[in-house]
């Protein structure tokens, strides 16, 4: 029941994002003009109306799987919500909202560093030493192939530290 709920939440959160933000985009006048453009529309649209396919036949499948199974009711959902709560998958959820909230004034490298440690802890790693170098590893790696090599700028942090940190590293690199 969990899963049927999850995918009609997805289903309408998609179809929300489908009809105010991507049917509703502004395109440039100059896109407009020139007939042989890819319109900046089409692949969000097509993209979008993929996956809302792809949800419908798994609400689909999911009602034809479970249909008269004891298990799949309301009831039943309702008494398993409090065990969600203790599940890895709750907690990793919770770890990639804090870490939406703190990468703004933390800045990229501190908060992936904290949330490649956090979610390898939750997953079961408990040396610590290895877990904080690959976190160190793959944080560098992440900022190497995006920070210098895409030139995405990634948030530096708005904590005054950790900012002169962040422009430290970005001269040596």
């Amino acid at each position: 029941m969990f899963e049927l709920i999850l995918n009609i939440l997805l289903l309408l959160g998609l179809i929300y994002a489908l009809a105010f933000n991507v049917l509703e985009a502004a395109v440039p006048v100059k896109v407009q003009k020139n007939p042989y453009a890819l319109q900046p529309n089409v692949w969000p649209q097509v993209i979008m109306g993929l996956l809302i396919v792809c949800i419908l036949i798994n609400i689909f499948n999911i009602i034809r799987k479970n249909k008269g199974k004891p298990e799949f009711s309301l009831a039943q959902f309702g008494k398993s919500v409090p065990d969600f709560f203790k599940t890895k998958m709750f907690f990793g959820m919770l770890i990639v909202l804090v870490t939406s909230f703190i990468l703004e004034p933390l800045g990229f490298m501190v908060t992936s560093f904290l949330f490649l440690v956090a979610f390898g802890y939750l997953l079961g790693d408990r040396k610590y030493g290895r877990l904080v170098i690959v976190a160190l590893v793959i944080t560098l790696f992440l900022y190497i192939v995006f920070g210098v090599l895409l030139q995405v700028n990634l948030p530096r942090g708005t904590v005054p530290f950790l900012r002169d940190f962040a422009l430290w590293l970005e001269a040596l690199l």
